[in-house]
């Protein structure tokens, strides 16, 4: 009977996860309807009370994402540049909340980096060089969805690097981003913290529903069995890292919604942002000439109209 009860309480955790996917298609519909509208259309959950803890979720996010668009403003117009780094286990939420802070704003201005391994020339490169090309200019935002701080983590536990090199990184790492702020660049660090039962109900998840298995490499199978491993790796990452020009801020994570929602506001708050004044937009008339002929396209040239 236990095991009964824990395989039904396991099942209805993955079913909230799959609905957190559901409800990522649902935050851009909501831009053209009222949030009560678009939930009152699914019928993925109809618990009343779940379906209103998503309807606050959805208000409040979008009020965080019209913050955003303010500090957006800002920064392009003060000239600021800023960089975030977004560290966390695999399957702890990072590029979820990558999506929403980044969800309404100019690509042009704020952008995301998430490099891959690194290759044969880049190996033999200072460490940091190749993340160096990627760092704002005046008026930009960056977010790194993974960081230099791979050497502290998924290299150092899976053995891509040796422990002279971690030491030496942990010497250098600091220095390096106190030479960042001098030049101007705020630095603001993420780890986003989930537990072990969590993690393990994420990666389930992700094998049982098709449109996720793609995000499962045998790299993130691995870190699931060097749990304990990771878990030194990132406490002794936080412990020497953990620098007044740039700290570390630990997202409590098991919950995504929560999880996203305080990190936006902590975000927000980091910055004495001020609303830009814009002059009104106004639609100009469209010119219309007698001579205009809007020539016909080839039927070959249609895309089927099968929905």
């Amino acid at each position: 009977m236990a095991n009964h009860d824990e395989h039904e309480a396991l099942m209805r955790r993955i079913h909230a996860d799959l609905i957190d996917s559901y409800d990522e298609e649902l935050e851009l519909e909501i831009e053209d309807r009222s949030v009560d509208e678009a939930l009152g259309e699914l019928d993925i959950d109809a618990d009343g009370t779940r379906r209103a803890e998503r309807s606050r979720y959805f208000r409040e996010l979008f009020r965080l994402q019209g913050e955003l668009v303010k500090l957006q403003d800002w920064v392009a117009e003060t000239g600021q540049k800023v960089v975030i780094l977004f560290e966390g286990r695999d399957a702890a939420g990072k590029g979820g909340a990558i999506k929403r802070i980044t969800q309404r704003l100019n690509p042009r201005v704020c952008r995301t980096v998430a490099l891959p391994a690194p290759n044969s020339r880049e190996r033999t490169q200072w460490y940091f060089q190749r993340y160096a090309p990627h760092l704002p200019a005046a008026g930009e935002i960056v977010l790194f969805d993974r960081s230099w701080y791979n050497r502290a983590g998924v290299e150092r536990v899976m053995g891509f690097c040796g422990e002279d090199d971690v030491e030496e990184f942990f010497r250098s790492v600091p220095e390096f981003e106190r030479m960042l702020v001098r030049s101007g660049i705020r630095l603001i660090k993420y780890w986003f913290s989930i537990t072990d039962e969590e993690q393990h109900v994420r990666f389930l998840g992700r094998i049982h529903d098709p449109l996720k298995q793609w995000k499962l490499s045998p790299m993130d199978l691995e870190s699931r069995r060097r749990w304990e491993d990771y878990t030194k790796a990132k406490e002794a990452m936080l412990e020497r890292t953990h620098i007044a020009e740039a700290p570390w801020w630990v997202v409590q994570a098991v919950d995504k919604k929560r999880a996203r929602l305080n990190c936006i506001h902590h975000l927000l708050s980091q910055f004495d942002y001020q609303e830009i004044e814009k002059p009104g937009v106004e639609l100009p008339e469209r010119e219309r000439h007698d001579d205009y002929i809007r020539n016909p396209v080839p039927a070959s040239m249609i895309v089927p109209e099968v929905y």
